[in-house]
């Protein structure tokens, strides 16, 4: 059995506790960094350099030049600063330095310009117009999400040629769809997935602007239907300006309406405004404003399983905590999704939108406070109905909204169906008894949909987290891992369920670790810290579940290759943040159209949660 210094192990969580108390707001959540994306701050300054070139030159000067220096050594750019190159993100850069020359008095990006060409000519064979848009294309398959708005700004910023024929080679968006009644949405299936509706207005728009269609009546209907659809964007448009909080999205749409007549929109006026406000002081733009709700719930629900919990967070920094997340749950329909109140977005600000994930965290979050009452309570069940509306046919949980499309995004998830019947779990024994009894229901339903959705070799894969190295640039060790801690919450009446799937899944990350004794995104891919702490977690978790008392269920868990491999995840942790002192987050994140991200709380945050319930083991000694 591999050997772990229990001195080392306690001065690493020790450490990293502190670290994870010192990263908290003034108010007392927390709202995390998310990483710089090149994609964002090239939408961005292109978008402001759309609306007024004069009035925002320092800030669009500051973009490019953050852009020239943080350009990947072959030439291109990938989506943070520790990603590969990829096609969309460097044909948006190149896009944006078109602008250079005007924007800062001189073509200051000569080189990184040819050098971004020479790296898209080997992604797409030349640097043809129509070859392209067939690359870009090709990428994104049916779904016009993202290969739309990049062709879009690809136009916008001469890179297709010549205007009238740069137009052909993009696919209209039929933004006359956005004024017919939302039920109706995922009947129409759309070329967009649900969270895009102002990127399918904004971008039907400028492609009508500059290019009408042949067929008469569908020219008449986008002639008619064109204010009324602006009309639409106007009030899903958040008070602050940013759709989504998405800078990227904002972006889209503000260089959009600005290039077909709209300059003078308030739609394009306030989303530029949040463009400002959203931009940072090395001149560079994150992919969304903040991920606030998201790592508070996470952070409460690693330091809860803490011996000394009320010590590390005081009475009334656990009541801040609560009275912020209650404070920051919807209560009304959304305009965006038109979904019910109960749920919780990935933060307090007003441009987000409830979801699964972040519901079943907040849930989860309000039972480890431990702060219980009628309101605390109210507001759980109304989660608990919200994830229970939300489940899709399969039995399992899509993200925003119950049976839209096939797309990705939007249909049900295994990582987002085991945290939400985890979040069931936590507060079953408090749930009156008929929604007891939905609830019940609703965690044999998604039990069909897991045994579904895993995978032959005994794992998951989850929706919204990846790695860019593995397979498929999926991640089945943080899929496999959170299936497992969302299956660990729930009740024993559910064992007979739980079991199988648990032991494939405890079989699959003891196999895939790797030789140093962390995990990667799948076996054979470089360890990171997140993804080791992911794992140790899992199967801590597991060494500590009730079954384990259980001789005929025990004898099912390999339990002497389980603690080696946690073992030997706690001395890669140790190795890796050298005792505590050093983290450095990996781009595991999937944001909207598979946008990679790195966050600097998640590994705090995850090897927290590994070293805690490891040493409550009592394995290291």
């Amino acid at each position: 059995m591999t050997m772990v210094d229990k001195a080392a192990l306690d001065r690493t969580l020790a450490r990293l506790i502190d670290k994870l108390l010192l990263s908290r707001t003034p108010a007392g959540f927390w709202q995390g960094q998310l990483s710089s994306s090149a994609l964002a701050t090239a939408t961005a300054a292109f978008a402001l350099a759309m609306v007024d070139k004069a009035k925002y030159q320092t800030l669009i000067s500051k973009g490019l030049d953050w852009l020239g220096e943080n350009q990947n050594p072959d030439g291109g750019w990938g989506d943070t600063v520790r990603s590969i190159s990829n096609i969309s993100t460097t044909l948006l850069c190149w896009s944006a330095l078109a602008i250079s020359d005007s924007a800062t008095g001189g073509h200051r990006y000569r080189e990184s310009i040819t050098k971004a060409e020479s790296l898209l000519t080997r992604f797409a064979g030349s640097l043809e117009p129509a070859v392209l848009a067939d690359s870009v294309n090709k990428q994104y398959g049916e779904d016009r999400t993202f290969s739309a708005p990049i062709l879009t700004m690809c136009a916008l910023a001469g890179r297709l040629g010549d205007t009238k024929e740069a137009w052909r080679l993009i696919k209209a968006l039929p933004f006359e769809l956005a004024i017919c009644p939302h039920q109706l949405f995922k009947w129409l299936r759309l070329p967009v997935v649900s969270y895009a509706l102002p990127a399918l207005i904004a971008i039907g728009q400028v492609h009508y602007y500059y290019r009408k269609p042949a067929n008469p009546f569908t020219r008449i209907l986008r002639h008619l239907t064109h204010s009324k659809t602006l009309s639409v964007l106007r009030n899903v448009q958040p008070p602050n300006g940013g759709f989504l909080e998405a800078i990227p999205l904002t972006a889209f749409v503000v260089m959009s309406l600005a290039a077909s007549g709209e300059k003078g929109s308030d739609i394009v006026s306030k989303g530029a405004e949040f463009l400002v406000n959203s931009v940072r002081p090395d001149g560079s733009w994150p992919i969304d404003s903040n991920l606030a709700s998201w790592v508070t719930t996470l952070a409460v629900n690693t330091l809860a399983s803490a011996p000394d919990f009320e010590n590390i967070l005081s009475v009334n920094d656990r009541k801040n905590i609560r009275d912020w997340l209650l404070s920051s749950q919807h209560r009304e329909v959304h305009p965006y999704t038109h979904a019910a109140g109960g749920g919780w977005s990935w933060t307090d600000l007003p441009g987000a939108v409830p979801d699964a994930d972040d519901t079943a965290g907040a849930v989860i979050a309000l039972r480890n406070l431990g702060l219980s009452d009628e309101q605390v309570t109210n507001a759980a069940m109304a989660g608990i109905k919200w994830l229970i509306r939300l489940q899709n046919s399969d039995g399992g949980i899509p993200t925003f909204c119950r049976g839209w499309t096939a797309l990705p995004f939007d249909h049900s998830a295994a990582d987002l169906t085991a945290h939400a019947i985890g979040a069931i779990g936590t507060w079953l024994d408090k749930l009156p008894n008929p929604l007891r009894k939905a609830a019940e229901k609703s965690v044999k339903r998604a039990f069909v949909y897991l045994e579904y959705a895993w995978k032959e070799d005994g794992c998951w894969t989850p929706l919204w987290f990846g790695n860019q190295f593995a397979p498929n640039q999926e991640n089945p060790v943080y899929g496999t891992s959170r299936i497992l801690t969302g299956l660990c919450r729930l009740p024993q009446q559910f064992n007979r369920g739980c079991l199988p799937m648990m032991q494939r899944g405890v079989r699959w990350l003891v196999s895939n670790q790797n030789p140093d004794g962390g995990w990667g995104g799948a076996k054979g891919v470089a360890s990171s810290i997140e993804e080791t702490a992911l794992a140790a977690d899992a199967l801590a978790e597991m060494l500590s579940h009730r079954c384990m008392t259980d001789q005929n269920a025990l004898s099912n868990f390999p339990v002497e290759a389980m603690r080696s491999a946690v073992l030997g995840g706690v001395r890669r942790l140790i190795e890796q943040t050298d005792e505590g002192t050093l983290v450095t987050p990996s781009p595991i994140g999937l944001y909207f159209a598979r946008l990679w991200y790195f966050e600097e709380l998640y590994p705090v945050i995850f090897a927290v949660s590994a070293l805690q319930k490891v040493r409550s083991l009592g394995i290291v000694r």
